[in-house]
């Protein structure tokens, strides 16, 4: 079972259908317990870094969140969600994130001004290596909505990036059992049901249920 967390600020209905297209159980919850059964987290999100750590301090989500991650249990995130994963954000003033990637959240500045702010629409993503979510290490065509990026203090996290304004901007993550992607799989089509499944694929691996 794929724990999904509800931060009352996405549409966790799209990313129902995605995970129930490719096989995968899960469940919406704000309950510790159940985050600590889970075969896995995945925490989608859209909106404002500053809100999104909010909700999970008013539903007494972080620390659960950090002792599931530390036991082991692999967190997928998606877009903000991604994003919370980092140490700290600077959209809108400064907040701490949940402290589980080494990393800041900073906003995209294009020098080319035929790239916008917010990034909006299908952008090619290149992994840079094979891994849980490129197991192939094939690209695709994703959907992406943002105005911030992840910037990993350690290189080797990153697993895909797109080119954004000349720029190889980090879009996935993979480090141990932490997985993020700025981009929404669940409005990807197929390629976001490949990346879901390869998941999917990797819980089935190491004897977690789905």
């Amino acid at each position: 079972m794929i724990a999904v967390i509800d931060m009352g600020i996405s549409n966790v209905a799209s990313v129902f259908r995605a995970l129930e297209r490719v096989g995968a159980s899960s469940v919406e919850t704000a309950r510790p317990a159940t985050l600590a059964r889970a075969a896995a987290v995945l925490l989608p999100g859209v909106g404002a870094f500053g809100d999104g750590m909010a909700s999970l301090r008013q539903q007494a989500l972080v620390e659960p969140l950090r002792r599931a991650v530390a036991a082991g249990t692999p967190i997928l995130g998606i877009c903000l969600g991604m994003q919370l994963l980092a140490e700290e954000s600077e959209e809108h003033g400064s907040h701490k994130g949940l402290g589980l990637v080494r990393g800041r959240v900073t906003r995209l500045a294009p020098s080319d001004p035929r790239f916008r702010v917010p990034n909006i629409g299908w952008c090619d993503v290149t992994p840079t290596r094979r891994g849980v979510l490129f197991p192939e290490a094939r690209g695709g065509s994703f959907y992406h909505v943002h105005s911030y990026r992840l910037e990993p203090a350690d290189p080797s996290c990153v697993a895909a990036t797109i080119d954004y304004s000349g720029e190889a901007v980090p879009v996935a993550i993979e480090a141990g059992n932490l997985f993020g992607v700025q981009f929404h799989t669940e409005k990807s089509q197929d390629d976001g049901l490949d990346l879901l499944a390869a998941f999917l694929d990797h819980l089935r691996r190491q004897g977690r249920t789905n």
